[in-house]
């Protein structure tokens, strides 16, 4: 496992603890990630920017992943496939990650902590959302991306 799919599999534990446990300091979560990628700090804060991230723009990617996954309701879906979908959306819209990478890493992820049918539900939903990215057909993003940012300002 390469040291950013590590840095991923973290971030994810994080993710699903968050969901858990949503009033566990930020400092646990620091030491957590810390503990676990061995204080690099160029890994530590590749993880932070993707938790960070996600925690940022969840109401946003939790809209399109709604649009994105015909016939499923995020609350709904198991918390793994959840936050495997949250993780892989984020990357997909907002980092400049290439797209095959990010779903094979959320592909992996899925394998590794969803269930038999997670990593083709996972794969099916990101690839889609990739297409609809590419085609432009996600206007809403940048409209929520911009309601997000005034949310934060207020």
């Amino acid at each position: 496992m390469s040291r950013r799919s590590r840095a991923r599999e973290i971030v994810l534990q994080v993710l699903y603890q968050n969901e858990l446990n949503p009033e566990q300091p930020d400092f646990v979560r620091t030491r957590f990630v810390e503990a676990r990628l061995g204080h690099n700090d160029k890994l530590v804060a590749f993880a932070r920017s993707l938790i960070d991230g996600v925690r940022m723009k969840r109401e946003t990617l939790d809209r399109q992943l709604e649009k994105t996954a015909m016939n499923w309701r995020l609350s709904r879906m198991a918390a793994t496939d959840r936050n495997v979908l949250r993780l892989g959306a984020y990357e997909l819209l907002f980092t400049d990650a290439p797209g095959r990478v990010v779903i094979n890493e959320a592909i992996v992820l899925a394998r590794r902590y969803g269930s038999d049918n997670s990593s083709s539900f996972v794969n099916g939903v990101l690839d889609k959302l990739m297409k609809l990215q590419a085609k432009g057909e996600l206007e809403e993003r940048d409209e929520a991306a911009t309601t997000d940012k005034e949310t934060q300002e207020d």
